[in-house]
This record gives C-alpha cells, sequence and structure tokens, in this order.
C-alpha cells in the first residue's frame, strides 16, 4: 500500500536574485512559476500545501498557505520545520518553488529509500530541498531550526539516504534562468 504523503511547496524564499520579486509569481511562459511545480507535484501526493511568508492570497489560488512559524526569512528549514508541524499525514514531501519541473517520481522513488529522510541527488550534489521526510521528525526540526542547522547539515543528522535522479534538476534563481529555460522550451 502506498503510504499516504503531503507535499510541501517551499515557497517562503526573500527573492534576493530576483530584486525581491516572489520568485514563485514571477512569470515563466505565461504561468506564474509556482503552477508548474504543482502541475508536477500534485498526481504524487494525496494533499498539496504552499509554505509561503508574503502573498498568501495569490498562492492561496493554487493550494492551501501556511506561513512559516518563526518570523522572517529564516531559510528553508524553516519552512521544513513548518510544514512538519501542520502535515497530517505520516510523510511531507517538499519541493522548491525554483523548479518548474520537478521529477515526476520524486515521491515514490524518495519513498522506496525507505528511510526517515530521502534526499534528491541530481548525480552531482544534492538538491536539500527536495525530500521525503517522516512527520515524527517535526519536532527535531524545530530544535535544528532553534539551533540554526543549514537543511544539509539536519538532513544527515538524521540519517538522510540519497536517491539520484540524473540531471533532474533545473533551478531557476535569476531573470536570465527565467529567460534561458523559456528561450529552451518556447524558442
Amino acid at each position: 500500500m502506498k503510504p499516504r504523503v503531503t507535499a510541501a511547496i517551499l515557497a517562503g524564499g526573500a527573492g534576493r536574485r530576483l530584486g525581491g520579486r516572489d520568485k514563485g509569481l514571477e512569470s515563466l511562459g505565461g504561468r506564474p512559476l509556482i503552477a508548474y511545480v504543482i502541475d508536477r507535484i500534485r498526481p504524487q501526493v494525496d494533499e498539496v500545501m504552499i509554505v509561503a511568508n508574503r502573498h498568501a492570497d495569490d498562492y492561496a489560488m493554487f493550494a492551501p498557505v501556511i506561513a512559516d512559524d518563526a518570523p522572517g526569512f529564516l531559510g528553508p528549514l524553516a519552512g521544513i520545520a513548518t510544514a512538519l508541524a501542520h502535515c497530517r499525514t505520516p510523510w511531507l514531501l517538499t519541493a522548491s518553488v525554483d523548479m518548474p519541473e520537478p521529477p515526476l517520481d520524486l515521491a515514490s522513488k524518495l519513498s522506496d529509500a525507505a528511510a526517515d529522510v530521502a534526499v534528491a541527488h541530481d548525480g552531482e550534489r544534492r538538491q536539500p530541498l527536495f525530500a521525503l521526510y517522516s512527520t515524527k521528525l517535526a519536532k527535531a526540526a524545530k530544535e535544528g531550526l532553534e539551533r540554526d542547522l543549514a537543511v544539509w547539515r539536519w538532513q544527515d543528522e538524521h540519517g538522510a539516504v540519497e536517491v539520484v535522479f540524473p540531471d533532474a534538476f533545473n533551478n531557476l534563481n535569476t531573470p536570465d534562468d527565467f529567460r534561458n529555460w523559456e528561450n529552451a522550451r518556447h524558442g
């Protein structure tokens, strides 16, 4: 039987490399970036939420929205800790809003790792925001945030298993990244 999984799209960043604009709401091929991520993640899970620290009404058009429990832009572990605290299923899948085409088998391959923390790896480096967590780690995530740990370090403390998705990750962080993605898809 397939485990019940909730996905949390991490969209809580400050958008520094986009001049402070909200990355997930930036237009990409005529649609907001979040729409692409939701389209790829929703079929893989039972529920979807978006962790966003601003523009909640705009994001709510795509899925229920929660803000980081800790105030300010404390980084991705804050979003993960918040999502784990609010998750109603035994497993939480996280995905970053800055990647329009996460793997279509992300949830199933990470689940096959049979670990409390399974993290995507692109063949060259870990993609720490694309991970599957047992929700029993909710308290540990909050403690990791209080200790100001980097996501990867916190993952390692909890026995992270890496799962390879070769050449599957194309993060969009700058205006040039957005233009290059559009040009590659739409000439």
